[in-house]
């Protein structure tokens, strides 16, 4: 009887500092004139390995868990994806440093990222076509998603497009920057904040609104991934947040 009132304790305790803990990590956001509370679903910090996964790459290249962030060594095209489907409203968050250091592969450009993706081939297996994709830039142009291409084109261009599925992915003339503040600095660190929430869709980098997309049918729910090609990047601290109403 006091082992299973003491391990009961023990217990309550443990749920208690977890209460807390999350609580405490809780964030409000300010949204469209809204406060928003950010709620953290996910946290991944590249101790460990690349369980949670999935790498997409083109031969040459290489994608590992090194010095406590994941490493992408690309040489010709690559997608990361994080396994579990995400659901929105929400808000993602990472860093990301681009590195120039005289690599083989530290060409500087491309720090891209796609969002709430699904595959209409697969719409119920989404790592069902994994291969075959390979990390070709054209084979993700049939999907639905969200996608930033930050610093493409040899870091001379930034670019928000909405994928509708079956090839039509338009890219606005408002969504076409050039801009030097909208590029890429070698070795410096990046921190990406990408939000949606209700009709909003937002990208940003270091505090920087650089996307503010009115979505009138938003996609609610996909796959998140990493996008590059011929680039040498590290990416660290990956959040996930949940987001409702304060």
């Amino acid at each position: 009887m006091i082992t299973t009132r003491k391990n009961f304790i023990i217990l309550m305790i443990a749920i208690a500092a977890l209460s807390y803990g999350c609580k405490k990590s809780q964030r409000i956001i300010h949204i469209a004139d809204q406060n928003v509370l950010a709620t953290p679903i996910v946290t991944e910090d590249f101790t460990h390995d690349m369980t949670n996964w999935t790498v997409e790459q083109l031969p040459g290249g290489t994608v590992a868990v090194k010095d406590g962030k994941m490493n992408i060594d690309d040489f010709s095209g690559c997608t990361v994806w994080f396994n579990e489907k995400l659901q929105a409203p929400l808000m993602i968050e990472y860093d990301a440093v681009v590195v120039s250091a005289g690599g083989s592969n530290d060409r500087v450009s491309d720090l891209n990222c796609f969002w709430l993706a699904k595959d209409i081939h697969s719409p119920n297996d989404f790592f069902k076509n994994s291969k075959s994709r390979e990390g070709k830039f054209q084979n993700y142009h049939d999907m639905q998603l969200y996608y930033v291409g930050l610093g493409g084109h040899d870091n001379t261009k930034t670019r928000f497009r909405r994928y509708a599925g079956g090839g039509d992915r338009p890219c606005l003339p408002e969504h076409d920057l050039s801009d030097k503040q909208y590029l890429i600095t070698p070795n410096a660190l990046n921190q990406i904040r990408i939000v949606v929430y209700n009709n909003r869709v937002q990208y940003y980098r270091n505090d920087q609104l650089i996307y503010d997309f009115h979505d009138e049918a938003p996609y609610t729910n996909g796959y998140f991934g990493i996008r590059t090609y011929k680039n040498h990047m590290t990416i660290d601290n990956f959040r996930v947040y949940s987001l409702t109403k304060k």
